[in-house]
């Protein structure tokens, strides 16, 4: 079939097999790649129970049809497991040049099962599968790791690994690749390092199947061209994501001491600007013209990659607001191999919850040398404390007690991305519903809501913008799977993504068409959670309770004496369940999923319905 090589890769490291399996055109069509493909394995091949850290736990690398394709910023991979930081399924995403290689390689997922008896290395290429002893980089940093792989089998080799976060099985712990490159926020680097899976290698020669393989190389290298000078000629990669920052401090949305305030007068010193003035290298993912990895020396002296996210959490959430020393934080994360919103959120909470009395400890707002060891300790669960920060800061709440939950910012137990929603609706609600937790990929409404609308509104209209953005960010381009930089940041018409996928596929899809397979994806992920917490209530699909505390309220500034309103926000949410087609509970109605052709799924739905 053309788009699509027809082909997983099945690969048991208890038994060192591997075979290749095939897949039907129909199934690609229904699922398209990526997360879905990911999202269908794992439903119908990881029983509810499962342990994440088990060996009955599958490891997946999935990629889509225009994955590793020359056009604008295809260098992606969708990394995803069931969860050991939230208990059900979850994923990320990456920019790696596995996204070129597996496919080149003859397949479209790799499906890792088992675990090993000694630290390992997956070698692909083409048919070929080797099981190769990695003791020499286990309990290596990610950057050596890398290093070694490359000095044995060039930089062009697409490559996948952890760091001693992964191998101590921190359970926000990640993936990662090329320079900067990171994913797999909910704890994915974990599994791979519970199966004693420390790297994945891959080189192909084939040509990946194509419909019009001509017309999508002058249609992609020539849309490459256009969307570089569209970035030339906006500046956006001069601050990249950082941009954002000063945005979200003058609007009252940046994230300050454990998001308590939502902007600071040091601020500026982390912004985009500032960044540019001390950068020192770029990075990004293949295929990408628009590149966003900013590097500066760190406090160390050592390169360190920086956008908002990890700014704003390592940064201004923790009161530090000088840029080598965020670097330093930042930098540690990604040589540890843990992610670094949830490493911020949960630092942010330990030094909330000491202030709060919950539990006794010297760490304070604003101390970057001891920040720095509390990353270590929780990379290498180092002792009581490494251990408590190595499981994040919903499992650290509920052993610290004292209502400290409350201000764990942290939703279906991954933590909340850079943004604070103390007087934002619709972005709360965003993070709310998204489902693998609070991830601001699935929906990112933020200017929508104070530039375009009334930022008082809890109405209907924000609803519909939350599932508008969810079908482009996590459905399409999840599953395809490219990098949605080109359309959000630059204007690049969403448009162009059906041109390319019917470039290779030599089908005839349009946008509409892709909302549908994006639906479907968000209902087996929500059945998926269903699953796992049959009896969960709605207030699953609610923001941290902090941001609905009157005591909580800004002094000044643009929201003073406002927070979110929780009889508001339950309103807030019906409107995103009945336009989605959910019960009062957050389940998909049968209805609505014999829609999206999931006839059997709803036979599962229905019996969580009854439990209401």
């Amino acid at each position: 079939m053309n788009g699509w090589t027809g082909n997983f890769l099945r690969v048991n490291l208890s038994s060192k097999s591997a075979k290749k399996e095939a897949y039907s055109e129909e199934f690609a069509k229904k699922w398209v790649g990526g997360r879905g493909f990911a999202v269908k394995i794992l439903y119908d091949e990881v029983k509810p129970g499962t342990d994440p850290l088990g060996p009955d736990n599958k490891f997946i690398v999935a990629l889509g049809p225009i994955a590793g394709i020359p056009a604008p910023n295809t260098g992606k991979a969708v990394v995803a497991a069931k969860s050991p930081l939230t208990g059900f399924y979850g994923d990320g995403n990456l920019g790696t040049r596995v996204s070129e290689q597996l496919r080149k390689a003859g397949y479209d997922a790799l499906i890792v099962e088992g675990k090993a008896d000694r630290p390992t290395m997956l070698y692909i290429e083409d048919d070929k599968v080797e099981f190769l002893p990695a003791d020499e980089v286990w309990g290596n940093g990610t950057y050596a790791t890398n290093d070694w792989i490359y000095g044995k089998y060039g930089k062009g080799a697409g490559v996948l690994n952890i760091g001693q976060g992964g191998e101590n099985l921190n359970r926000y712990s990640v993936v990662r690749s090329l320079e900067g490159r990171a994913g797999g926020r909910p704890g994915m680097g974990a599994v791979m390092g519970s199966k004693l899976l420390k790297a994945v290698v891959v080189k192909g020669s084939r040509a990946i199947p194509q419909a019009d393989p001509q017309g999508m190389k002058t249609l992609g290298h020539g849309d490459l061209k256009k969307v570089g000078q569209i970035d030339k000629e906006s500046g956006w990669s001069i601050q990249g994501t950082t941009g954002v920052l000063s945005f979200c401090n003058e609007v009252a949305g940046l994230p300050v001491r454990n998001f308590r305030k939502t902007h600071h007068p040091d601020a500026w010193k982390l912004d985009g600007e500032r960044l540019n003035n001390l950068r020192i290298a770029t990075y990004g993912c293949p295929n990408c013209t628009m590149r966003c990895g900013i590097t500066i020396h760190d406090h160390e002296g050592r390169e360190a990659e920086l956008d908002y996210e990890n700014i704003g959490l390592l940064g201004s959430n923790l009161e530090i607001f000088d840029f080598p020393q965020v670097g330093s934080l930042n930098y540690l994360c990604d040589e540890y191999g843990i992610d670094t919103m949830s490493a911020g959120c949960t630092l942010s909470f330990y030094a909330d919850a000491i202030d709060h009395g919950a539990v006794s400890g010297d760490f304070k707002f604003g101390d970057a040398e001891r920040a720095k060891e509390l990353l270590r300790m929780a990379a290498f669960r180092d002792g009581k404390l490494g251990n408590l920060l190595a499981d994040g800061s919903r499992r650290m709440a509920r052993e610290f007690g004292h209502g400290s939950e409350a201000y764990a910012m942290q939703v279906k137990g991954l933590e909340v991305a850079a943004y604070n929603c103390k007087f934002i609706p619709g972005q709360a609600l965003a993070f709310g519903v998204a489902p693998i937790g609070a991830h601001h990929r699935e929906a990112w409404i933020i200017t929508f809501e104070i530039k375009f609308t009334t930022r008082e509104s809890y109405g209907p209209e924000k609803a519909a913008k939350v599932i508008e953005l969810q079908r482009i960010r996590g459905g399409m381009f999840e599953s395809i799977v490219a990098c949605r930089f080109p359309w959000i940041e630059l204007g690049w018409g969403i448009e162009n993504y059906p041109k390319y996928f019917n470039a290779v596929t030599g089908l005839n899809w349009t946008v509409d068409d892709f909302w549908k397979v994006g639906d479907r994806i968000y209902s087996m992920i929500k059945l998926n959670f269903l699953r796992e917490f049959p009896n969960v209530t709605r207030e699953a699909d609610y923001p941290p309770a902090v941001w609905f505390d009157p005591a909580n309220v800004d002094t000044e500034g643009p929201i003073a004496g406002k927070v979110l309103e929780v009889e508001k926000y339950d309103g807030l949410l019906q409107h995103y369940y009945d336009q989605r087609g959910y019960d009062k509970r957050g389940i998909p109605t049968k209805a609505t999923l014999e829609k999206l052709d999931l006839s059997q799924e709803a036979a599962v739905a229905e019996k969580f319905a009854k439990l209401a």
